[in-house]
Parts: structure tokens; C-alpha cells; sequence
């Protein structure tokens, strides 16, 4: 779940910061916070990524619970509140719900597909390294 969300709210903050800053020509300190630390958060999940081990499984359980959130957030109007985006709402969930779907197979391929192959030189995994 880690990768999912990671990926997912790293990318979405720094997104509708980037869209507070277009749609107003300003961003305060705590925006321009927020950018920087959200991208780092999903610059850290794809950094981690060759060392978090799950199974499909997990990963359908993680997606589930994401894809829930989202309908809880823009199917019943508990989703963060932008004021100044507020006309974009319908555009947002969009983007949120395909987000979402990219922020899953990217954990995917690299947590489950990519898992089964050899992560270090002479074709070792790095479970058997460290066994």
C-alpha cells in the first residue's frame, strides 16, 4: 500500500498546487511546501520500490481500499477542498481516478512483476543474497 499511496498523493498534491498556482498567479510558503515535500514522497516510493515485497494480493487489496477512497472523496464530497478550484471538481476526480489506476500498476510492475526477476549482478534476488 506504501508504493500506491506514495506514488498516488505525491503526484496529486503537487498537481493541485501547481493548478492553485495557475488559476490564481500565486502560491504561498505552505504551497510551495507542500510541492516540494509531496514530490518527494513519490520520488520516495519509486526509489523504495525494488525493496518492498508483496504479493497480488496485497496489491488488490491496496487497490481496493484506494479506488474506495476515491469514491468516498468525490462521489460523496469529502475530498480536500481547493476553494479556488472549486469549478474543476468534476475534472479533479477524473484525474484522481486515473491517477489512481497508474499509481497501481506502476506498484505492479514494480513490486510484483518485477520482483520475480534478478534485482543484483549474478542473477540474485535480494532475498537469496540474504539468506
Amino acid at each position: 500500500m506504501a508504493l500506491v499511496t506514495l506514488v498516488k498523493y505525491g503526484i496529486w498534491a503537487v498537481v493541485m498546487n501547481v493548478l492553485v498556482w495557475r488559476v490564481t498567479g500565486t502560491l504561498d510558503w505552505a504551497g510551495w511546501m507542500l510541492i516540494v515535500s509531496h514530490g518527494a514522497m513519490a520520488i520516495e516510493g519509486m526509489l523504495y520500490a525494488r525493496f518492498y515485497r508483496f504479493r497480488f494480493l496485497h496489491l488488490m487489496l491496496a487497490a481496493v481500499w484506494t479506488l474506495h477512497n476515491d469514491i468516498i472523496d468525490y462521489v460523496f464530497g469529502m475530498m480536500p477542498r481547493y476553494s479556488v478550484l472549486a469549478d474543476y471538481a468534476n475534472e479533479i476526480g477524473y484525474f484522481t481516478f486515473w491517477l489512481s489506476i497508474a499509481s497501481i500498476a506502476a506498484a505492479y510492475q514494480l513490486g510484483v512483476r518485477l520482483r520475480r526477476q534478478p534485482l543484483l549482478p549474478g542473477g540474485m534476488s535480494f532475498r537469496q543474497a540474504s539468506e
